[in-house]
């Protein structure tokens, strides 16, 4: 992550990333351009409806959006790719697994069940972030899930009732998980067939589609959310998972969560790299001992 001590330095490297001139973001956001010069030069602050239009347009998570467009801004760490925050460096790291089952009880109301359109849409926007996405699965497959799967499909708001973040787990058949692990379709093959109710299986398939938060403390209430649900998991189940999130590898191998393959290293527009990874395994041992 970086740190950022200014709205403007923030809106320079957002435009940088994006590949967005002044002119069209201006255009985006519905001001001049002399607008978006001040705003960068932090000679004024943005008010507040444009505060909700930049969380719209860059979609960036509205709190580092309140730290930064203040008097005296709230020093905070980015990163764009992961859309993750962290206001100390000590902090920008997933707690260790341990610590997280330590915690499992702890629950917040601001985290529920994917319901609307909307919450979709923001699901899919930020799964779209992740390199090794080039394309979704559809809204039809997502919306499915959740009927089938409610316990796990999740979508998490800040106090302000901003986007967050979620969790998009399928249910798939055995033969649709298969095909999956050993590369012979990729995830936006996926189809609405392809789904089945867990309920009636004896090893049911977890497939985790997307699990990501804009911040730890959000991820801690989704990690105990779903910990909760695999402890009460009485049969042999499967967890899968392709990611290519940074952060997140740690925490599956403490969880027991093994790698079964592993893509070559592959190049971001940065200049680093990122090394997706398709995880199988499950959480009963850790969550046992």
């Amino acid at each position: 992550m970086k740190k950022y001590t200014s709205l403007g330095m923030f809106l320079i490297d957002f435009r940088a990333h994006k590949n967005m001139s002044q002119a069209d973001f201006a255009a985006k956001l519905e001001v001049d351009i002399r607008t978006i010069i001040r705003w960068e030069k932090n000679q004024t602050l943005l008010k507040p409806e444009k505060e909700e239009a930049l969380v719209d347009v860059a979609f960036v998570p509205y709190q580092v959006i309140r730290n930064l467009n203040a008097p005296v801004a709230i020093h905070t760490f980015y990163d764009f790719t992961l859309r993750k925050y962290s206001l100390s460096l000590m902090s920008n790291d997933i707690p260790e697994a341990n610590w997280l089952k330590d915690k499992i009880s702890i629950s917040t109301d601001r985290l529920r069940t994917i319901q609307y359109d909307s919450d979709i849409k923001n699901a899919l926007q930020c799964i779209c972030l992740q390199p090794h996405i080039k394309k979704p699965i559809g809204i039809d497959v997502i919306k499915k899930a959740v009927r089938l799967l409610p316990e796990l499909n999740l979508i998490i708001f800040d106090n302000s009732n901003y986007y967050s973040g979620d969790s998009v787990f399928l249910p798939l058949s055995m033969e649709c998980y298969n095909r999956l692990k050993k590369r012979e379709i990729r995830e936006e093959a996926i189809t609405v067939n392809d789904l089945v109710d867990y309920k009636q299986l004896n090893n049911p398939v977890f497939y985790a589609y997307d699990i990501n938060s804009d911040c730890n403390e959000n991820i801690f209430y989704i990690a105990s959310k779903l910990m909760r649900f695999f402890m009460h998991i009485k049969r042999a189940y499967l967890y899968g998972a392709f990611i290519s999130r940074l952060d997140s590898y740690s925490l599956n191998t403490q969880m027991g969560i093994r790698i079964v393959w592993q893509d070559d290293e592959q190049q971001l527009p940065d200049g680093s790299t990122y090394l997706p990874r398709f995880y199988e395994g499950s959480f009963a041992e850790f969550l046992n001992t």
